[in-house]
């Protein structure tokens, strides 16, 4: 009885900000994110959509009070924490957001707040074109902090351990996704607009070069070593267009490029726990090879 009033009722909602991160109920968030990240932290949305104007996808939680739209392959930007129905949203929350915001210890009002920046992310407020009334406060990253690059982060230098001899690089890239962008344990964690502005050779210019391999780019990957200790990490390689691994290769890459296509499975006698891969980028007879090694592999 009256079980319909309990899916209506919000999720409990804590934004904890300090100078080192930004908390959501216990969970740290960077930017950009996704939509795993945050059906983890909020639950499954109520309602997902399009906007009229860009055709964008957008997802809404209407207990929660919370909005957001996707970029290209999912990655979002930030998300809006709703306040006011004073705003021509695609798709609005059907509640205003009723958690709690907290900053450097101090828990802030919708109503007396401006903006926070902060170099790891950015909080402020939306107002839709010449309303006086804001409608929402907006969470994302801070698009004007300027972080020092350390001037030896992308020098590579050999490694004095074991490393892993790979001869495919198509397979490469996919262990590097998991073991860099997924696991996080393989470092320097690779970054293209960080690794651009540190380049000094040569200016490279993202808006002309951004849709074809960047040579230097490529080289860095190709340099790269794998320590062996990570070997046994390694458990599942997953390929699809919107990885790290392939936006870091190419920023406006169409997700149909054969550039990093796995040409050979060979590799993958060198990872003892590899058990399962979920292919896009690869070769008709790979399938077979891995599944003769006992890797469940199946195309995405």
């Amino acid at each position: 009885m009256f079980s319909f009033l309990k899916k209506n009722r919000p999720k409990p909602i804590r934004i904890v900000g300090t100078d080192e991160q930004l908390l959501i109920n216990d969970v740290a968030i960077t930017f950009p994110t996704n939509y795993e990240t945050l059906v983890a932290i909020f639950g499954e949305p109520s309602r997902t959509g399009k906007t009229k104007l860009s055709n964008s996808p957008v997802i809404c939680w209407d207990a929660e009070g919370v909005y957001c739209s996707c970029g290209s392959y999912g990655h979002i930007f930030g998300f809006s924490l709703i306040f006011s129905k004073k705003h021509h949203l695609d798709l609005p929350p059907k509640n205003n957001f009723s958690g709690s915001i907290i900053l450097d210890d101090k828990e802030i009002l919708f109503d007396d707040f401006s903006i926070n920046e902060n170099p790891n992310y950015c909080i402020k407020k939306l107002t839709y074109k010449d309303e006086e009334q804001p409608y929402a406060l907006y969470i994302s990253s801070n698009l004007e902090a300027k972080k020092e690059i350390p001037k030896d982060k992308y020098i590579l230098q050999p490694i004095t351990e074991e490393h892993i001899e790979l001869t495919d690089f198509g397979f490469k890239l996919a262990v590097i996704e998991e073991l860099m962008y997924t696991q996080e344990v393989l470092q320097p964690k690779f970054e293209l607009y960080e690794f651009i502005e540190w380049y000094t050779k040569r200016k490279i210019d993202i808006e002309e070069e951004g849709y074809e391999p960047i040579a230097e780019v490529t080289q860095f990957f190709k340099d790269l070593q794998i320590p062996k200790r990570m070997a046994p990490l390694l458990t599942e390689i997953y390929q699809d267009g919107g990885n790290d691994i392939y936006l870091n290769l190419i920023r406006f890459s169409s997700g149909s490029e054969d550039y990093w296509n796995i040409k050979s499975a060979v590799d993958a006698k060198k990872f003892p726990n590899l058990k399962k891969a979920t292919l896009c980028y690869a070769e008709d007879p790979v399938y077979d090879e891995m599944i003769a090694m006992g890797i469940d592999a199946e195309s995405l």
